[in-house]
């Protein structure tokens, strides 16, 4: 079996660039440290419509998640 030709590279380019360096791409942190500080979660009380605080603050994290991932690709997609 032939092994697959690779690209010549160009005369004068150099190592590759990358371009995802967008300082938007900082608050994806966001949804990856939240739910590591787990005395924001680790308690009964409040309850929202009788769940306790464990649970609806654990599906608030999906939606801050949903929300900072909307917002850094809407901030760094090319037009």
């Amino acid at each position: 079996m032939a092994e697959p030709a690779e690209p010549a590279p160009a005369a004068d380019a150099g190592p590759a660039r990358r371009t995802d360096h967008s300082p938007w791409n900082w608050l994806l942190l966001i949804p990856i440290v939240l739910p590591l500080i787990t005395p924001l979660y680790n308690r009964d009380a409040p309850r929202l419509w009788g769940f306790p605080a464990f649970y609806w603050i654990q599906l608030s994290f999906i939606i801050v998640g949903v929300a900072t991932t909307t917002v850094v690709y809407r901030m760094t997609k090319r037009r």
